[in-house]
């Protein structure tokens, strides 16, 4: 008798989640429809962002919200892999329990103040060190002098990407170490009592058998970057512009609907903005759904 409620409820809950979803998304449309009727596709690949005559695109807020995102997972991941398999497999027992609390700790920080640290702190850094440094360094190559070239003005897309970087690494490093915690410490020892060194136990114990676990990380930390506004707005440079260069002013759509949101007078206008919310919500979307698609097929090739 006690199991009818309890599913009743579950059920209920579910179906609750459902209709939130479906509800926020029938609002962006609604909201956005405006825009949606006056610009039609042409909106997404347009580059025009101009509230005085009304023409509106999204474009390079799409491609500044990817490649922001690309740029703060890959240096996150990097950094990720470090620290957790440093705290579980090669930190001492006491600096184990340190460096896994302030990881936490830096997973709690709000992300304006990562926003007000990058301004203020990274930004005159990256403008007289690593950026200079980076357009010497890749001045002779094609094609990577232009995607490292331009002005060393400190802000733009390298910028908010490794700021973002700093923000997803405890959330992702923290649930690798979880991850790779699951593993049987009999099976690490049995690798090395066949004289396995300890990468041969990282590459052919802990890898294989928490992989699926390590890519839903990765894939959690992607989403927290793809929606991050505050911290991003601080230090893109919020310039509606499509750049070659990642070390020139642009924005993505957190950004811009953070910076223009409030002073959007007439219709059009806001609804632009919504209809840019509406597309950060779809790609938001695809992105987890090609994940779980991904987590299925490893997990089907892992057995």
């Amino acid at each position: 008798m006690k199991d009818a409620p309890f599913r009743l409820g579950t059920r209920a809950s579910a179906w609750l989640l459902i209709l939130i979803f479906a509800g926020i998304l029938a609002s962006l449309l609604v909201l956005s429809w405006p825009s949606i009727r006056g610009f039609g596709v042409g909106f997404l690949v347009s580059s025009e962002w101009n509230p005085v005559t009304k023409e509106f695109g999204a474009w390079p807020s799409i491609v500044g919200t990817i490649v922001c995102s690309l740029i703060a997972i890959v240096l996150g991941t990097i950094l990720s892999f470090g620290i957790a398999f440093f705290i579980t497999e090669i930190a001492p027992r006491r600096i184990r329990g340190v460096v896994a609390r302030l990881i936490e700790l830096m997973a709690g920080i709000p992300s304006i103040i990562y926003g007000m640290w990058g301004l203020f702190v990274l930004v005159p850094f990256m403008a007289t060190t690593v950026q200079p440094w980076l357009m010497k360094v890749f001045a002779p190559v094609p094609v990577l002098n232009q995607i490292f070239g331009g002005a060393p003005t400190g802000v733009g897309l390298f910028t908010a990407g490794v700021v973002l970087a700093i923000m997803v690494t405890p959330l992702v490093s923290s649930v690798m170490r979880d991850v790779l915690a699951t593993v049987p410490a009999s099976m690490k020892e049995a690798a090395y009592a066949v004289s396995a060194t300890r990468w041969e136990v990282i590459r052919y114990v802990l890898l294989p058998k928490t992989k699926v676990g390590l890519i839903g990380a990765v894939i959690l930390g992607f989403g927290r970057a793809l929606g991050e506004t505050m911290a991003v707005t601080f230090v893109i440079g919020n310039a509606h512009a499509l750049t070659e260069s990642l070390f020139m002013p642009t924005t993505t759509i957190a950004a811009s609907i953070a910076n223009e949101f409030n002073e959007a007078t007439g219709t059009l206008y806001r609804s632009a903005l919504m209809e840019i919310g509406l597309i950060l919500f779809v790609i938001t979307f695809l992105i987890l759904l090609a994940s779980r698609l991904l987590i299925s097929l490893t997990s089907r090739q892992s057995g």
